[in-house]
This record gives structure tokens, sequence and C-alpha cells, in this order.
């Protein structure tokens, strides 16, 4: 992972505005630059931070912008339109950054999340509707409570629910029958549905 160093703009270019440049062999300065630059430079962040949401962005869009001032310093005519220019400069630059940015979401004809089958609700109310479940269970009867456990929640057929609690089967349907009438009327299962 990469952190992000935020370095002051004004001093990074004042740095390679008093550096010579280089064209071919000849070594360029421009004293005229490094005063502008000094001069303009709290009013051109201002403008850059316009631009962008993180300060360090600002800056460095800033830097980039005056680099380019920079190496085209013999080529402006009119050095009282550099606001303009520098200005020009930090607009397009940005455009350049936003049309270059990647791309994470791409547009296709299938959605790539799986389906939920049929019709699944938010996880935070299914486990509502679970706990309101359990509490109903746990008001019935001990007897019509195991028969509901056994059968629904252990998966037991009525014939096996039977020789586990030692009762007939009939007992078990009758029982279970009653149970779930009871978890019908039950308040909390009413909203529920």
């Amino acid at each position: 992972m990469t952190t992000a160093v935020c370095t002051s703009a004004s001093d990074a270019t004042a740095r390679a505005a008093t550096r010579p440049a280089v064209r071919g062999t000849q070594t360029l300065t421009y004293p005229s630059f490094s005063s502008y630059m000094r001069a303009r430079q709290p009013v051109l962040l201002r403008t850059a931070r316009s631009l962008t949401a993180n300060p360090c962005d600002a800056e460095d869009l800033l830097q980039t912008a005056l680099t380019k001032t920079y190496v085209a310093w013999e080529r402006i005519e009119d050095h009282r339109a550099l606001d303009g220019y520098v200005r020009r400069a930090l607009l397009n630059t940005r455009t350049s950054q936003w049309r270059k940015r990647k791309v994470d979401e791409f547009a296709c004809d299938e959605l790539p999340e799986p389906e939920t089958a049929g019709g699944a609700e938010d996880p935070a109310e299914q486990q509502a509707l679970h706990d309101a479940m359990w509490r109903a269970i746990a008001k019935l009867p001990d007897r019509q409570r195991a028969m509901v456990v056994l059968r629904y929640y252990e998966d037991l057929s009525e014939v096996q629910t039977a020789e586990v609690l030692g009762v007939s089967v009939g007992t078990v349907k009758s029982a279970v029958s009653r149970a779930l009438g009871k978890l019908r009327e039950d308040p909390e299962l009413v909203l529920a549905r």
C-alpha cells in the first residue's frame, strides 16, 4: 500500500526554477519565472484547490502546471497574461488526469452479484425473525416444544418423533397441530408475516 506524501508545491517548483533547464547543448535559467512563481503561487494554489478535493493533489497539479509554464517560458509573448496561461495549464492538466483515471466499473449485460434465492430478505431481518421464532417456541408447553423441535428443526418424521418421545403417531400429529396453531397466533410472528 502506498501512502500519499504531500510536499509544498512552492518548494519543489522553486528548486526547479533555480536549476538550469537544458535544451540541446544550451542551459537556460529564468529568474523572472522564479519571481513570478513566488509572487503568484498562493493565488494559483487556491485555483488548483478548487479543481481537486485533496490539498496534496492540488499542490501536485500546480507544480505540474508551473513546470509546463517553465518549459514554455520563452514562447510566452505577453508576460502580463501569465496567470491565464497557468490557469489554462491547470485546467488542461486536471482534465488529462481525469480522463486517464482508472475505471473500476464496466457496463455489462449480466449483474456480477449472485441472485438471491427466492427473494431472500435482509440478513438482519432474517435474524430478527429467527429470534422471534425461538421466543415463540420457548412459550410452548414442554411436550409440544419437544415435538416441534424434533419434527421441524431435527427434521424427523412423525414416526421417528413418536419413537423418540415414546408416544403414538396420532399424539405427535395432534400435539404438533396445536403447537403450530399457537405459533400462528403469536403476536411477534404475526407482525413478521
